[in-house]
């Protein structure tokens, strides 16, 4: 299942960092895609996004 998300106040590659890392806590086998001059975050994952919105939130970032 792929997710696209809208993250506000992703502002540069240590929050991709971050969000990617995030991510894959939950899903080690995650692929994450996310673009810090878009703001979105495109995620490949076997997990819901409820779990990925949580694990975003979680490392300090807004999902819009």
């Amino acid at each position: 299942m792929t997710i696209q998300l809208t993250v506000p106040n992703l502002a540069c590659s240590a929050c991709v960092n971050t969000v990617t890392q995030a991510i894959q806590a939950i899903d080690a086998t995650a692929q994450v895609n996310a673009d810090p001059k878009t703001k979105q975050v495109n995620v490949t994952t076997a997990a819901s996004e409820t779990e990925i919105k949580q694990a975003i939130t979680t490392a300090g970032y807004t999902v819009a």
